[in-house]
């Protein structure tokens, strides 16, 4: 029996990159999934790609994870296609831009809160009375070494994933007695936007790659999505609260990230 027989998944952001690569380790392991995603045609393609690959059933619904609207009626359209929820995965993030703190707008670090922070915040407290129904509630939240690090020219996005990584936290310590379990990932792997910037950083990401312990950047479905899968299921009913660093051990020393910025 897979590991996620007969449980339901919504993953943000899953038409690419981490999201697309966690949604397909879910469904490799038996979940239905609900694949929120602002691009039609990426989430459409992550569809049936789900569908065509593991058999699994797979629901597109079309999101954007800074409208409180939508992000609630993503919920509802997972319980009332599949009849439950067991598995919250917050990933969506929409690239702001990088540039140095003096010159980071407002509204860009509003946007970046918006997307981090504001985005779960709505879907943990509108999925929580499905997640506590069959005792395998899971919150999976996406954070990033960015914030830990301290990366330069990414405030908002650093600020907003470390304010995440506390929501997290503390959702994890009140929801604990309900035997519910919220953890974050901060994944070292080949996202878009890592794609993006390594295009036009070639030689950083020559260096990102030849620094890190296991000397390369992960991949979604294959490095990061088994480990949300363990997040997923009943092997890690007695985690909750914690963050795992899944990139290669890069979180160890830091990687080298000076991407060329006016």
């Amino acid at each position: 029996m897979a590991k996620l027989d007969g449980r339901v998944a919504v993953v943000t952001g899953a038409g690419m990159g981490i999201g697309r690569g966690i949604a397909g380790a879910f469904a490799r392991e038996g979940a239905s999934v609900v694949v929120a995603e602002i691009d039609t045609a990426a989430g459409e393609q992550t569809v049936a790609w789900l569908r065509d690959e593991w058999g699994v059933a797979a629901e597109f619904v079309r999101t954007d994870i800074t409208d409180k609207v939508q992000v609630l009626a993503m919920v509802d359209v997972a319980v009332k296609r599949f009849g439950r929820l067991d598995i919250l995965v917050n990933n969506a993030w929409r690239g702001s831009g990088y540039a140095r703190f003096e010159n980071m707008t407002d509204e860009q670090l509003r946007g970046g809160f918006d997307m981090a922070v504001m985005a779960a915040f709505w879907a943990m407290q509108k999925a929580l009375p499905e997640l506590l129904k069959h005792g395998t509630g899971r919150v999976i939240n996406l954070c990033s070494l960015n914030g830990v690090n301290a990366h330069m020219y990414s405030v908002q996005y650093n600020a907003a994933k470390e304010a995440l990584r506390s929501l997290t936290r503390t959702a994890a310590r009140e929801w604990a007695p309900h035997q519910l379990c919220c953890n974050v990932i901060c994944p070292g792997a080949q996202s878009e936007a890592y794609k993006r910037v390594a295009e036009s950083n070639p030689q950083m990401a020559a260096g990102m790659a030849a620094g890190n312990p296991m000397g390369r950047i992960g991949d979604p479905l294959d490095d990061i999505g088994p480990v949300a899968v363990f997040l997923a299921s009943d092997d890690s009913r007695y985690l909750t609260g914690n963050t795992l660093f899944v990139d290669g051990g890069a979180h160890i020393n830091g990687v080298q990230w000076a991407p060329a910025v006016d």
